[in-house]
């Protein structure tokens, strides 16, 4: 075995994960099409109560895939969707991919200027977007100075219950732009009645790119990761082959059930990690994928998802820890019947041990961190899907075809010794072809080691003699305290320690009398109903941590900026805070 995939004799790989699979050389919407063949009347979208089969979502996809080829899409093209978690996501997501053209993810909470970037940087042609009073017309102030010459208008009411669409047209519920630009406008509806449901002929290299999706940019300027069908079905059946469930943690045992399992979509969409985990998956084992265009509506927050989870009988749940915090410290959680929760995966940000037993304890599902990024498809690592063997703080072991290193920060080729920290570099099927148009800055992140092709991730972090990986930090946003590494990461999983700390969120701030050197400044959000003073925090913190990573400072907050997806954005609260002090 090579010295890569060591972990893979350890007796903490799971017996029933196979290290090596097999994945099949097709394109990504063939998965769709083998759905409608063998399940084609299981339901397959499910929004406020109305189901539509995988047989509805093919018949819709060819529509629209037909539809954009009366339009000139080619093979190659870039097709933008700039759509919440809706129904319309799953068919124009396939349906552009049939015609061989490139699907574009978009956050659809951009302003004009964020999306109009990425639609100049890809070259888009065509964009889809909902029809709301704010989301519509920021999509046609984004085209503008832009290939784009096609917009499809997707409408809520197209799928909503018929009661609903009735009574929401006739008391003016239902979202709608104020406008239209009649030389560029389609509708949904309208191509779906209009375009015939004939499977195109358009030819797909399963090693073409199928999606450009954008990092998140919390560290720089978005760059779209080129990843192409092979990456994404590698991903899916590789994460598949990772959970097994044990009769001891869950009411079910077993692994991944065909055409049984409930995928709540509470992570958008447009991201890798909703993407993958929720969409995709769905899609592959017949599943029932549930639309949560906002997570975080309702009053409180967040009641509207609980009263899907519910509703819906939910089994797969993938979210990020500020999710899972909402859900967990719910006021109102102990009325809803979670008891069809199962299995409950934790990306994008770091999870706290403690909120890990939390939401456990208010579900009876079992939790289990994993690492990604959108440049890996994104999942790289999980923890063992069972209470025994997963390691809260660990981000898990690297999964099957995966090798992942600790390298060297300066070189990024040097292998570190066991226990010390250094990038995290992984290579396997999931790994992007570039980052698109830009050359060298896919060079400046990818190297050979031992004949294989390596991605740098950018984050900072160790393995273990069994193979589990713990992650210190992004490589950019480490502390320099008086030359001392000191990492956010680490020093917020002690703060959630804290019986009264919610959320929190660790910087470095630069020195007013030396600005290469930095002091640790912690956010934080108290849980409902609690107080607390900044010096509470300071002095707490003297009995659990070194000196260098204590935090000098504490500011007790409301909230915190976040990503669509969950991420504290740590560069946000440190820019704002600088801004402060050179204002004062």
């Amino acid at each position: 075995m090579p010295e890569e995939f060591y972990w893979q004799s350890g007796p903490r790989w799971p017996p029933t994960a196979r290290t090596n699979l097999e994945y099949p050389s097709e394109p990504l919407y063939a998965m769709l099409d083998r759905s409608a063949e063998k399940s084609g009347n299981l339901p397959y979208t499910w929004y406020m109560g109305k189901s539509n089969t995988f047989a509805d979502v093919r018949d819709h996809a060819d529509r629209i895939a037909n539809f954009l080829i009366s339009k000139g899409i080619k093979p190659g093209d870039r097709v933008a969707v700039f759509l919440p978690n809706v129904p319309h996501f799953p068919p124009v997501f396939f349906g552009a991919l049939k015609t061989g053209a490139m699907v574009v993810t978009c956050n659809p909470l951009y302003k004009a200027g964020e999306l109009n970037y990425q639609l100049t940087d890809t070259g888009a042609v065509a964009v889809f977007v909902v029809d709301h009073p704010s989301f519509t017309p920021t999509c046609y102030e984004a085209i503008k100075g832009t290939d784009v010459e096609t917009v499809i208008v997707c409408s809520m009411k197209d799928f909503l219950p018929k009661i609903k669409a009735v009574l929401g047209g006739l008391l003016g519920k239902i979202p709608k732009s104020e406008y239209y630009e009649e030389d560029k406008t389609f509708f949904y509806e309208n191509i779906i009645a209009e375009y015939e449901p004939k499977s195109p002929q358009a030819e797909v290299d399963p090693e073409d790119t199928a999606i450009l999706i954008y990092t998140g940019g919390t560290t720089g300027t978005p760059k779209g990761a080129e990843l192409t069908h092979s990456n994404l079905i590698s991903n899916v059946l590789q994460i598949a082959e990772w959970v097994y469930l044990k009769e001891e943690d869950v009411d079910r045992p077993g692994g991944v059930r065909y055409g049984e399992e409930v995928y709540v979509g509470a992570v958008p969409w447009y991201h890798s990690y909703g993407l993958t985990l929720t969409l995709l998956m769905s899609t592959w084992y017949a599943g029932k994928l549930v639309c949560v265009p906002d997570p975080r509506a309702g009053k409180p927050p967040m009641s509207d998802l609980l009263k899907d989870l519910q509703s819906s009988k939910g089994t797969v749940l993938n979210c990020v820890p500020a999710l899972y915090a909402g859900i967990a410290n719910h006021p109102d959680v102990s009325k809803f019947d979670l008891s069809s929760v199962n299995i409950c995966s934790s990306g994008a940000a770091p999870l706290p041990p403690e909120l890990a037993r939390k939401f456990e304890a208010v579900t009876g599902a079992i939790l289990f961190e994993g690492y990604g990024l959108t440049e890996t498809s994104p999942v790289t690592h999980i923890n063992p899907t069972n209470k025994r063997d997963r390691k809260f703080g660990s981000i898990g072991l690297p999964i099957s075809d995966t090798a992942c290193k600790i390298v060297d920060p300066e070189t990024g080729t040097k292998e570190m010794p066991i226990g010390e920290i250094g990038e995290i570099a992984i290579s396997g099927p999931q790994v992007m072809k570039s980052y698109y148009g830009k050359p060298e800055e896919t060079d400046n992140v990818m190297r050979t080691i031992n004949n294989k092709r390596f991605f740098l991730t950018g984050d900072m972090g160790h393995m273990d003699e069994e193979g589990y990986t713990y992650i210190s930090d992004r490589k950019k946003q480490m502390i320099n305290v008086g030359g001392l590494k000191a990492y956010p990461r680490e020093i917020e999983d002690i703060l959630f320690t804290h019986p009264k700390v919610q959320l929190a969120a660790a910087v470095g701030i630069p020195r007013d009398d030396d600005p290469s050197n930095e002091f640790v400044k912690a956010y934080i959000i108290l849980k409902e109903g609690e107080s607390a003073t900044e010096k509470e925090f300071i002095e707490w913190a003297r009995e659990k941590m070194a000196g260098y990573k204590r935090p000098k400072e504490v500011d007790i907050v409301d909230s915190l900026p976040l990503s669509n997806v969950g991420k504290v954005l740590r560069r946000v609260l440190r820019e704002e805070e600088i801004k402060k002090r050179s204002a004062v």
